[in-house]
């Protein structure tokens, strides 16, 4: 199978399993936050079930020694630190991620267009200071 057939069979049932699971219902994500008031764990058997096909996954995918399987060797550091707390900071604001903001969209609300549309400004930004933070590498 061509690997952008591949791509959009795998996000596609992502997207489904999101839309399904009502994951893309920002207050599903904040219900399962909210520990003190009512708490709704659905999120926690989505991230359960999905943590059981992706150890499935690596384990099957690790069978021919491939290295794809592997986790990258780069290590814990800032930037990695900064990056998962400023995710968790507006996953916990606004009950979306990337991934069921982009699945959301099809629902044309303002709230989640709204918040696609900052997630790429804030990427390109990204893509931006990295250019200014590391000077270019020539090849010999």
């Amino acid at each position: 199978m061509k690997s952008w057939a591949t791509a959009l069979l795998s996000g596609g049932l992502f997207g489904a399993g999101l839309a399904i699971s009502e994951m893309t219902n920002p207050a599903r994500v904040i219900g399962f936050l909210d520990i003190t008031g009512e708490w709704d764990p659905t999120l926690a058997f989505v991230m359960g079930a999905a943590l059981v096909v992706s150890f499935l996954s690596v384990q099957l995918a690790g069978r021919d020694g491939s290295a794809a399987a592997q986790p990258p060797a780069s290590g814990i550091d800032a930037s990695l630190l900064c990056g998962a707390a400023l995710f968790g900071v507006g996953w916990g604001l606004a009950g979306l991620c990337p991934g069921p903001a982009l699945a959301a969209l099809i629902s044309g609300s303002t709230d989640v267009i709204l918040f696609v549309g900052a997630m790429v400004v804030g990427m390109a930004g990204f893509e931006i200071a990295q250019r200014y933070r590391r000077p270019p590498t020539h090849a010999a």
